[in-house]
């Protein structure tokens, strides 16, 4: 078993990983990125991300071809070729995940296809695809190994008509009915995209509303194009029992407070619930590597485990989001470099990407409760740009200091909202007033003017809305 080594150590090639890796390559270091696929990616680009966004652009499309009759256009029936979807899925990530193979070769990144394990404070054993093994040592290292989906054990009977995220992705058919265990990100998205496909999807959700980080505003938005889209949304409700009776799944659930249990029948379920931090059988007790109750690393602002050697990124410390570890990768690297840096943002935009989006950053509305805050809001029933889509169904509202009237959050919910939620980023991070977005000339007719509007409506003077009652 020879052994090797490196100055810094990578395990895990997500976002996170990859990113740290070429940063870290960048600033003129030695690095080795550690990963079981065959080229860098993740869950993001492999079985997440990108191929969900894939299969959503296709819902996207397939609703509008059947929204077109209200605006004169009517096509037929669309024909649905599983295989070929399939392929064109698979098309993607392959081009994206086999580009980063190309960029790892150019900056001179070793890659090592395996699973890595601490035998120490600066060693690892790698296990390899091929079933060798390698030792490496290294000067410092990340770790990114991120997370897998939730299974509870009410759901873990042992049968294939069980799905997490990774099986929906795989589009193994488009089961006739279909049941949703949790109305988080996940679960909506890939309900969508079945229900466009022609599944009838129910939701089941314990908690009494869908997306709870999101402001309930927003999330209405979304929730009245569920009704026409899902069989049923239901909330403050719990599954207590799947039995698969040979032919299809019987479902039992009831309400969280207690009630009459219900028993349907479903073809499948996709069960998404959360995901878990990939933290197990790692060496880490051969390290001084703290980890949370929950099982998360704990680290400081620039990453650093309580190791000095070893940083840790991404959903291992509870940041899920690809692009969140992609800046706490670059903060790694750089610290690790010898640079000044640390991971202190304003706002982190967060995405839900269902048809409508919904898109927030910096202070929300729910966590500003007991906090003297204005909110201004800006309806897309006002805008052109969403009346010619036929959208006109969103919302776009400002968090606003009403003593500095600084922005504080941003929050957007309609078509594109992950395209447009960019600009309140910008704005909370560069400490933006009101006036300094209001007085931003954006182009019209378009959608990002209803940030720009939101701002004007916050002092009345939004020339699209009802004028208020002047003194």
């Amino acid at each position: 078993m020879a052994a090797d080594r490196t100055q810094i150590a990578i395990i895990g090639g997500g976002p996170g990983g990859y990113v740290a890796a070429f940063r870290a390559a960048d600033l003129g270091l030695d690095v080795t990125l550690i990963d079981l696929d065959e080229n860098p990616g993740g869950v993001c680009l492999y079985r997440g991300c990108i191929p969900s966004k894939a299969l959503l652009h296709v819902a996207k499309l397939l609703n509008e071809t059947r929204e077109a009759a209200e605006w004169g256009v009517t096509f037929g029936e669309p024909q649905i070729d599983l295989d070929a979807l399939r392929a064109f899925k698979d098309r993607v990530v392959a081009k994206m995940t086999g580009g980063l193979g190309q960029l790892s070769k150019a900056r001179k990144v070793t890659y090592v296809r395996g699973r890595a394990r601490f035998t120490g404070a600066q060693s690892l054993k790698i296990d390899l695809h091929d079933g060798a093994e390698q030792s490496l040592t290294f000067e410092q290292a990340i770790l990114a190994t991120g997370s897998r989906p939730v299974m509870l054990p009410a759901f873990d009977i042992g049968s294939d008509r069980v799905m997490d995220s990774t099986g929906a992705l795989e589009l193994q058919d488009i089961p006739e009915r279909l049941l949703v265990v949790g109305g988080g990100i996940i679960g909506l998205e890939l309900g969508q995209v079945y229900a466009a496909l022609g599944s009838k999807v129910s939701v089941v959700e314990m908690t009494d509303g869908l997306i709870p980080p999101a402001d309930r505003d927003l999330v209405r938005v979304l929730s009245k194009r569920l009704e026409t889209q899902f069989e049923g949304v239901h909330l403050n409700t719990k599954v207590t029992g799947v039995v698969d009776n040979g032919d299809a799944l019987d479902v039992t659930w009831e309400p969280t407070a207690g009630g009459d249990p219900s028993t349907l029948t479903f073809d499948r379920i996709l069960l998404s619930i959360g995901r878990r931090p990939n933290t197990e059988d790692l060496g880490l007790d051969n390290t001084k590597v703290r980890l949370t109750d929950h099982g998360f690393v704990e680290v400081d602002v620039q990453r650093r485990t309580a190791e000095p050697s070893i940083f840790a990124i991404g959903d291992v410390i509870g940041s899920a989001l690809a692009h969140t570890a992609s800046h706490e990768g670059i903060v790694a690297a750089e610290v690790m470099a010898g640079q000044r840096s640390a991971f202190e943002p304003n706002a982190i935009p967060s995405v839900v990407y269902t048809d409508p989006e919904i898109a927030w950053c910096g202070l929300t509305e729910h966590e500003a409760e007991g906090r003297d805050i204005k909110v201004a809001r800006f309806p897309w029933a006002a805008s052109g740009r969403a009346t010619t889509q036929g959208r006109s169904d969103g919302v776009t509202k400002l968090i606003v200091d009403p003593q500095s009237e600084r922005v504080l959050g941003v929050g957007i919910a309609g078509p594109g909202a992950g395209e447009l939620i960019a600009e309140g980023v910008l704005a909370v991070e560069m400490a933006a007033v009101v006036q300094d977005v209001a007085l931003s000339i954006h182009p019209h007719p378009t959608l990002s003017e209803t940030i720009m509007e939101a701002a004007e409506a916050y002092h009345d003077l939004s020339p699209h809305i009802t004028a208020p009652r002047r003194k």
